[in-house]
């Protein structure tokens, strides 16, 4: 193989990387705006979580 084979190669590839990320970005911006709000001062992360021993799985 040629060097020019294999710097087109790698350029092909971080262009696809490149291509990939901002289409993620995309969607993510999409699902953050049909995201139901939140209420002030409740972080999402842990809204409806229980304190305390938490349920058995069923098996």
């Amino acid at each position: 193989m040629s060097t020019t084979f294999n710097k087109r190669a790698k350029e092909r590839a971080r262009q696809d990387k490149a291509r990939e990320k901002a289409e993620d970005r995309a969607q993510r911006k999409v699902e953050k705006a049909h995201r139901p709000p939140v209420a002030p001062g409740e972080d999402p992360d842990i809204a409806g979580i229980v304190p305390g021993p938490q349920p058995l799985p069923e098996w």
